[in-house]
């Protein structure tokens, strides 16, 4: 059996797999002259590495790509989604706490007051992959409204909104069990706030805000707070749709 050829990565990149920082903050700690590549010190930011032929370190301490990490959160309200923050507000990253030794990263965003489906993952192309606009990856979300949605304002969400970023295309929309305060939604946008923006467009005020589904991922029986990793399976489907 021939061995397998060396993968090219980018070394800005390969420190951020070994789960050491973000690729920004590589970039400054390659230009600081702390990475060496099979001894040598690296500065320049276009440096590729062949992996795993050579030896990375950093400083004196080698350093390895991690395993790859892919875990569903069911987000409670109350969470901001950020990897820490300075005003000590809770984090997302509290709620995951103990869901590996890896270093992951929340994809995407939920508002402080929005729940559900949250992905996390150190799998840095499959986060950029799942965040472009141009993959199309379908949110839905559960609306709670504080009054009954009318059926000309029903009709303006499915035709499109124009808002001041925008126009804004659902890709279906429906009322829960025919009560028109409780809508679902689906759309693949990902502006910030575009859920609660299409109804604050048309003078309703979200009182519930729940993500029941990410691309084919759906919560089933994971609770509010609860995460579970991701089957190889469903890894797999991830990866395709994407």
């Amino acid at each position: 059996m021939k061995n397998k050829k060396p993968e090219q990565i980018r070394l800005n990149r390969f420190i951020a797999m070994c789960g050491i920082c973000s690729r920004r903050k590589a970039d400054k700690l390659i230009q600081s002259g702390n990475i060496f590549v099979n001894s040598s010190k690296i500065t320049s930011l276009g440096h590729v590495v062949q992996f795993p032929k050579d030896i990375v370190c950093l400083k004196d301490v080698r350093i390895s790509p991690q395993k790859m990490q892919y875990i569903l959160l069911n987000k409670p309200k109350g969470h901001i989604t950020t990897t820490k923050d300075e005003m000590e507000r809770k984090t997302v990253m509290s709620l995951v706490g103990n869901a590996c030794k890896e270093r992951i990263v929340p994809v995407g965003r939920l508002d402080k007051n929005t729940t559900g489906l949250l992905l996390f993952t150190n799998d840095g192309k499959l986060a950029k992959k799942l965040t472009h606009p141009k993959h199309h990856i379908k949110k839905t979300y559960q609306v709670g409204l504080d009054r009954s949605l009318k059926k000309s304002d029903f009709i303006k969400i499915k035709k499109g909104l124009l808002l001041k970023d925008g126009f804004i295309q659902v890709d279906c929309v429906s009322f829960v069990d025919d009560n028109p305060l409780l809508i679902k939604i689906e759309i693949h946008v990902g502006k910030n706030r575009i859920v609660r923006r299409i109804f604050e467009f048309l003078n309703y005020e979200v009182k519930k805000l729940d993500r029941v589904g990410y691309s084919f991922l759906k919560k089933d029986s994971l609770r509010i707070g609860q995460w579970r990793a991701l089957t190889s399976k469903e890894i797999k489907l991830l990866k395709k749709d994407s």
